[in-house]
């Protein structure tokens, strides 16, 4: 309502309307955000910046995500002077390296991070937090080998705070979500610096040099899409823990409101990842697939009407729609098993729910789109060696999914392979993983001390 009594005083208020639409997208109010769709081309490309996070949902252009991220990180930080830190006259035998953000608790950066802090080769790397949080964050504190809490500081303090410690390479891990604060590398925290896992997509800022990626993610035909110089990583560049605790419970069918024989198709992504696009798909498929089901995200009271409705409209009984009530994240891994398939969003993928969904069991079917954020879980898929399941077409997508459900035979085939290669490829290979992106710092540092300017850098398996 607020954002719409801005666009009343002024209907040209891009950064209005951008938050408008980010947030009927949460509540999956598809009317109210069609009267708009003419202008979603247009925002945040031109003059007016608006907030890049919002807008990956709304269409999959990674030419104008870039567009977006350089005209707001022109807006937040071009008048911010980056300290230029000097090449030491000889190459530190360990380097020093920070990770920056603000998510150092129970989060799913953590999930995901946690365990490759721990495994990081303390004869070559000394590890820093500049956590700028305000979460309890002493449950990871001790994996850190220092830790920073700056977040009563400034942007340009904390980088000079990082200056001080020696800092080699500076790892951001926000981007434009929210909370980031992308403007303390603005000034300068290191003589390296990157982004990393948190904001899927380039973050246009010329004080980044870095981007962590892999092939699939970012493929060549839309390499120019990012402003960053690519580390690709062999597998996928997303970071998984092998060790992440699945709760030892039995869940039921029936504990969960499933009906015990059904097909069940599960949709775990927040409901901003929502669109019509997928839900037609979604709705077709129940209406094909005798007695099945969608199990979704319980996200917001408002987003359950919007979608029981849009079910109705296409003449699918909303009671078909069941909503998993919000859980700790070990239990939700184990009630995973319980479904099917996994449907993917389109325009973001599941990124970390993705990863969720795999390492419990689940198999997940996307679509793989252009941009990073609608590419993340077919990254995932082909580096847990199941790679047919990145379709490239939204027909590819539907027939596949009907495909697996109406043959029990080749759904339980996924699941017995799942279960064999995610103990067995690189997705979830940590040890491998760590030492991978350890060998992408170290070459992206060797560049810089060498004199030479940053350069897309490839990693072997």
């Amino acid at each position: 309502a607020t954002y719409q009594r801005a666009l009343a005083g002024n209907p040209h208020d891009d950064i209005a309307l951008a938050l408008l639409l980010h947030q009927q997208g949460h509540i999956c109010d598809w009317d109210g955000m069609a009267a708009y769709a003419h202008r979603v081309p247009e925002l945040g490309t031109d003059m007016q910046a608006v907030a890049p996070w919002g807008m990956l949902a709304l269409e999959d252009s990674p030419a104008r995500h870039r567009l977006r991220s350089e005209l707001g990180a022109a807006a937040r930080f071009g008048m911010a002077q980056r300290t230029v830190v000097a090449r030491p006259a000889a190459r530190p035998e360990k380097l020093k390296i920070g990770y920056f953000t603000s998510d150092i608790y129970y989060h799913a950066t953590m999930f995901l991070l946690g365990r490759m802090v721990e495994l990081h080769d303390r004869d070559r790397f000394e590890v820093h937090a500049f956590s700028y949080g305000a979460e309890d964050s002493s449950a990871y504190r001790p994996i850190f080998d220092r830790f920073h809490d700056v977040h009563r500081m400034k942007d340009e303090e904390v980088a000079a705070l990082a200056r001080r410690a020696g800092l080699d390479i500076a790892i951001d891990l926000k981007g434009h979500t929210k909370d980031g604060r992308l403007g303390i590398l603005s000034f300068g925290a290191a003589p390296v610096q990157m982004s990393y896992l948190g904001y899927p997509g380039t973050s246009g800022a010329d004080f980044i040099d870095y981007m962590i990626a892999d092939r699939v993610a970012v493929p060549d035909a839309q390499r120019a899409h990012y402003t960053e110089s690519m580390i690709y990583l062999p597998g996928s560049y997303q970071v998984n823990d092998n060790r992440r605790a699945i709760a030892n419970v039995n869940f039921t069918r029936a504990q969960m409101g499933l009906p015990e024989d059904a097909f069940v198709f599960a949709c775990f992504n927040n409901s901003y990842k929502i669109t019509a696009e997928e839900f037609d798909i979604w709705m077709r498929l129940l209406d094909k697939v005798e007695g099945s089901v969608l199990w979704l995200y319980k996200a917001n009271p408002w987003a359950e009407v919007n979608l029981r409705r849009e079910a109705e409209k296409r003449g699918v009984d909303p009671a078909r729609i069941i909503f998993a009530e919000g859980m700790p994240v070990e239990q939700h891994l184990a009630r995973q098993h319980l479904a099917d398939l996994f449907l993917d969003t389109f325009n973001v993928n599941a990124h970390t729910t993705a990863s969720d969904a795999l390492w419990g069991g689940l198999p997940v079917l996307t679509r793989m789109g252009e941009g990073f954020a609608a590419r993340v879980a077919g990254s995932l898929l082909h580096a847990v060696g199941l790679p047919e399941l990145a379709t490239e077409s939204s027909d590819a997508y539907e027939a596949m999914a009907l495909e697996l459900a109406t043959d029990r035979a080749k759904i339980t085939y996924l699941k017995e392979r799942l279960a064999t290669n995610r103990l067995t490829t690189l997705l979830f290979d940590t040890d491998a993983f760590v030492r991978h992106i350890e060998a992408g710092y170290e070459a992206a540092y060797d560049r810089f001390f060498n004199g030479e300017a940053p350069a897309d850098i490839e990693i072997s398996a």
